[in-house]
């Protein structure tokens, strides 16, 4: 008897000890929640990302690798807003997942942070906009600060084994961000009040925390790509009121930004948007550092 108790309790003990030791498995939905978790979450999880930079988030097929991977996810973590309603739902639907909406492992980002872009109405006229705002929020950095508070608090909840090492995690992240975003905050300076030129509206966040004047949009309306008589309607414009650069994504189609920049000399800055948008952007910091390098190199020439 007394040995059938020992054995019970060693084998309770290694049970727990795998829990303890046992990843997160994260699903972000894009690279820059993927990186954001990798931060704070570190070696107690593993992340992966439905979408790459390369790849307009709206739009992604639905595949069943997705589906198996989605099916292991402790955390489910995506921008929200709208974002994934055309393939989130449905991966939900077929992984048949114990994490769904509502559940604390479903973590929408842009429920944390304030929206812009609100359309008072919503007309199909209006091209694709989303009802519930822009959910492009990772391009303030502000609001990745407000993110990460409501991801450590999350993984502390799921994880509570492992509570004391996410706060240290996230206590780091968030001295070395600030001290980012100070830094940041000077290099911009100069390029304040520009007047640009964009594709679509994945980078009204990042506009709005640099002060940049977005003048006009290659899109006919959201979602709706550039047509000829809007691009001549574009050029009309901007010779009464000139821009200074044209911004697209690296999934954004091109040739509507070069005819205009062959027009008119305009220089067209291609922004990673996103972790992987190019070499430089390996990670959160790497991504502003990037961004606003480029736009400086593009407005002042490299």
């Amino acid at each position: 008897m007394f040995k059938k108790i020992i054995t019970l309790i060693i084998i309770q003990f290694s049970f727990s000890s795998t829990l303890i030791a046992k990843e997160l498995n994260v699903f972000a939905c894009e690279p820059e929640w993927k990186s954001l978790v990798e931060e704070i979450g570190g070696e107690k999880v593993k992340a992966i990302s439905a979408t790459h930079a390369k790849q307009d988030p709206h739009h992604i097929r639905a595949r069943p690798s997705l589906i198996a991977k989605i099916r292991r996810a402790d955390l489910i973590f995506c921008s929200g807003a709208g974002l994934e309603v055309g393939w989130l739902p449905l991966l939900l639907q077929k992984a048949k997942n114990t994490v769904q909406p509502g559940k604390l492992g479903y973590f929408m980002a842009s429920e944390y942070t304030p929206v812009i872009d609100i359309p008072e109405t919503i007309d199909r006229s209006h091209g694709d906009v989303h009802p519930e705002g822009n959910p492009h929020i990772h391009l303030d950095p502000n609001n990745i600060l407000l993110v990460a508070k409501e991801l450590n608090r999350r993984l502390a909840l799921i994880n509570p084994s492992n509570k004391s090492y996410y706060q240290e995690q996230y206590n780091n992240f968030m001295n070395r961000w600030k001290k980012s975003i100070s830094i940041w905050s000077k290099e911009i300076a100069s390029i304040k009040g520009k007047k640009i030129i964009i594709h679509h509206k994945s980078f009204d966040y990042l506009l709005n925390w640099i002060e940049l004047d977005a003048i006009a949009s290659l899109e006919v309306k959201p979602g709706i790509p550039p047509t000829a008589s809007h691009l001549k309607d574009i050029l009309q414009k901007i010779n009464n009121n000139p821009a200074d650069i044209i911004v697209i994504s690296q999934y954004d189609p091109v040739d509507g930004a070069l005819w205009l920049a062959e027009k008119t000399l305009i220089p067209v800055a291609t922004l990673p948007y996103t972790i992987g948008g190019n070499e430089e952007s390996k990670n959160l910091f790497a991504l502003f550092d990037s961004s606003i390098n480029l736009l400086q190199d593009e407005l002042y020439g490299k």
